[in-house]
């Protein structure tokens, strides 16, 4: 077995990992960084989810590293495809021009872009990236964590990684589990937390919010590209859920702030968004290439991303049960996104009175997989620490601060983030918990944990709770709170001490929160016209 020493090592190579690499990297520390798929970027990349960011996000509310990826991406496009004179001259333009976020675009260029702010690092052999590797157990000394042991998916080969820091930005927060960190996972009760939305009654560790499966697909009208019948349509093509408007596989959904009933379907042309003004079907939601940005012929369709309530998977919990009960439920969450997919193109009601749309055309190449599915699935929700400091509803959440006309101001705070507190279905067979917060703050306690010194979270495993968590858990805040998490660990080797010392002593938090802002262009607080403004 192959044993290897750096400064930080990140296990996970998600989203929150890339802003996690940036920092520590700049600090010049050695990073050795794992990774389960073959695709670094997690959300951004092998998830295909198209980022959900803040309304002001492309003049505050992220962090410079993360502005600059935003820049990269846009650019990468002025550079290699045919845009028009209009789009191309146009500032922080859409490339997909889709609803949900301001950059909207194709997950491998997420990865070009990613893979270009990392390049000198790996060049110099600062930073090693290790694809296809997952943790299978952790080395502790007290409240220390010495080493992770890691495994190549694709031979069973083992190496074991030493490190004074350690972050885990795995997807379910699995070091928490190895390590033995004190953690939790699924719903606290309203006793716990007091919390207004939390569950009433006992605790519920198996409520967890709904994964997603996400796919692409572009549309060949009077094309033929259904694929073959999944395994599990019958199943899908009859299931409800009480909680649940109408059947799954069905162009009405459940409202996420209101609960009532919606119909959208695909193509719906009355059916406006409710910010825009634009088109508010479902292709135009997520959608992540405009052939209208390019000349005439350049593209033969759109490409959107679906990711769309019909594909949300709440049957079986991920974290607290079983690997066999996991790798089930990962299984039947694909086979629901296949399941849609397929009743798109054979039965769905058409807006013209037919049925079904033949002419969706899956695209594997855009997520890099062979079957056309994203690489790896889309979590919500994770182990969350026991941390020095929770965030919970009371300091974010509208409602409950109710007499208030902004988030808790933090005075450790790390970094900031925007988004509604929006929990999808879950394993409780719960509906949506769609409620306005406050702009909000990071604070550096919800990266410390309780007991253990040297293992940090470094995505959306952080000090939050079941409720909070829901706006946590975006794009630019989980980079936001990596990259915190990295330049903490580089600073406490600079400086020799503990995460906890630099918390708990004015002059170094002051110190650090510098760096932060000064240095690494992580913004710390919101300007005062976003702080007050509710979403």
């Amino acid at each position: 077995m192959k044993e290897r020493t750096c400064d930080i090592l990140i296990v996970g190579g998600g989203t929150g990992a890339i802003g996690a690499a940036l920092a520590a990297l700049r600090m010049g520390k050695s990073v050795i960084m794992s990774e389960e798929t073959d695709w670094i970027g997690g959300q951004l990349t092998a998830q295909a989810v198209p980022p959900d960011e803040n309304p002001w996000v492309d003049q505050c509310g992220a962090t410079a590293t993360y502005m600059r990826f935003s820049d990269g991406v846009r650019d990468y496009y002025r550079r290699n495809y045919p845009l028009t004179e209009k789009a191309r001259n146009t500032m922080n333009w859409n490339p997909g021009q889709g609803n949900v976020s301001r950059l909207c675009h194709e997950p491998r260029i997420s990865l070009a872009v990613i893979e270009a702010m990392l390049a000198r690092y790996r060049s110099s052999r600062q930073l090693d990236v290790l694809l296809y590797h997952v943790p299978v157990a952790a080395e502790t000394d007290g409240d220390r964590v010495l080493a992770i042991t890691l495994e190549d998916t694709r031979s069973g080969d083992q190496v074991v990684i030493s490190a004074p820091y350690i972050l885990d930005a795995t997807e379910l927060g699995d070091l928490l589990e190895l390590a033995d960190v004190e953690s939790i996972i699924g719903a606290e009760s309203q006793a716990q937390t007091g919390e207004l939305h939390a569950v009433e009654g006992d605790p519920l560790p198996l409520d967890q919010q709904s994964i997603s499966w996400c796919f692409a697909v572009d549309h060949l009208e009077g094309e033929d590209h259904r694929i073959d019948k999944p395994e599990d349509y019958d199943f899908w093509r009859e299931y409800k859920a009480d909680f649940w408007p109408d059947k799954q596989l069905s162009w009405v959904y459940s409202s996420p702030q209101t609960l009532e009933p919606v119909h959208r379907q695909i193509f719906h042309a009355d059916f406006r968004h409710r910010y825009t003004g634009g088109p508010g079907d479902l292709w135009h939601f997520r959608r992540i290439l405009y052939k209208g940005h390019y000349p005439e012929g350049a593209f033969p369709s759109d490409i959107t991303l679906v990711n769309w309530p019909m594909i949300d998977y709440w049957l079986k919990p991920l974290l607290g049960v079983s690997e066999d009960v996991k790798q089930a439920a990962l299984r039947e969450c694909k086979q629901l996104s296949f399941a849609f997919l397929y009743w798109m193109q054979t039965e769905a009601p058409r807006s013209d009175g037919g049925c079904g749309y033949p002419g969706l055309r899956l695209r594997p190449d855009v997520v890099g997989t062979s079957d056309g599915m994203a690489k790896y699935v889309y979590v919500r929700e994770a182990r969350r620490i026991l941390a020095e400091f929770t965030v919970l509803e009371e300091h974010v959440g509208v409602e409950q601060r109710e007499g208030f006309d902004s988030a808790e101001q933090f005075d450790d705070s790390v970094g900031i983030g925007s988004y509604r507190i929006d929990l999808h279905p879950s394993t409780g067979l719960r509906n949506y918990i769609d409620i306005s917060c406050y702009p909000f703050q990071i604070p550096l306690g919800s990266l410390i944990p309780q007991r253990v010194e040297n293992l940090l979270p470094a995505c959306k495993n952080l000090g939050v709770t079941h409720i909070t968590n829901g706006c946590y858990r975006l794009h630019p805040v989980e980079w936001n709170i990596g990259e915190s998490a990295g330049a903490l660990a580089a600073y406490c080797l600079d400086k020799a001490l503990s995460p906890r010392q630099v918390r708990n002593s004015k002059s170094h938090l002051r110190d650090f929160q510098c760096l932060l802002k000064d240095d690494l262009g992580v913004p710390l607080d919101w300007p005062p016209y976003a702080r007050t403004t509710a979403r």
